[in-house]
């Protein structure tokens, strides 16, 4: 686990949008979510967070270090993509064995990990089966082992559940939640549904054309939106119970 420090990070692109002088402080050990509408800048500042985009300004720092000239691979984080990125030609332990190979983990050392991921994430037993062969939970899931496998310092998800139907969406919210209180890990959470953000993170910040109108809880946040956006946009939101 880690701590990230986002100091007034800029990200401009030519053909507009980007994120405007960013910072917030992410406590070690915390489940952080990055809340908007599509084209408000929080995929963008996740992926200057995973070194995948460099901010035109700005730091960023794990417990203390600064690793903004760092690329990924030198950041020991890992990321779960929207749309799961899982290979189809290998089956689910060897998905999930990938970055602890690409890392030249020990190969004695490799199936140990592989097993205790998979039972992190409910699936024991899956490794010989096919990734086409699995639901959209099932696969979720996979991909989630697979980052849970390198033993990140953050662990970095970009809307990874907004390809699952409404029912299972609210299953995996809840398992992720558990997952991640068991585990402990240091969490970003990318994602433009509130009652996602607010059933999950410990803490929300609210962002709109590349700015950010607010970093609160939930319950702070839904109680005392700081900007009319804010209160316009968790409206749906506000009146209902928190369950964090």
């Amino acid at each position: 686990m880690s701590s990230v420090d986002i100091e007034g990070i800029v990200k401009i692109f030519p053909e507009g949008g980007g994120v405007r002088n960013f910072s917030c402080a992410i406590r070690e050990g915390e489940f952080f979510a990055l809340l908007g509408p599509s084209g408000c800048g929080k995929t963008t500042t996740l992926r200057m967070v995973a070194g995948l985009e460099h901010p035109d300004s700005g730091r960023i720092r794990f417990d203390g270090r600064d690793v903004t000239p760092l690329p990924p691979e030198k950041r020991n984080v890992a990321m779960v993509f929207q749309s799961y990125a899982l290979f189809p030609h290998m089956n689910v332990f060897e998905n999930v064995a990938f970055g602890l190979r690409a890392r030249k983990m020990p190969k004695d050392k490799i199936a140990p990990r592989v097993n205790e991921s998979l039972e992190l994430v409910q699936l024991p037993g899956m490794g010989l089966r096919r990734v086409t062969e699995l639901s959209g939970g099932q696969q979720q899931r996979v991909a989630l082992a697979r980052s849970l496998a390198v033993r990140p310092a953050v662990l970095l998800m970009d809307e990874p559940l907004s390809n699952l139907d409404a029912e299972l969406r609210y299953s995996m919210r809840r398992q992720l939640s558990d997952l991640q209180a068991k585990v402990g890990f240091t969490a970003i959470y990318v994602t433009h549904d509130q009652e996602e953000a607010v059933e999950m993170a410990h803490r929300v910040a609210v962002m709109k054309d590349g700015e950010c109108h607010q970093i609160g809880t939930p319950a702070e946040i839904l109680g005392a939106p700081a900007t009319p956006f804010v209160e316009a946009f968790l409206e749906r939101q506000r009146g209902r119970p928190l369950t964090r």
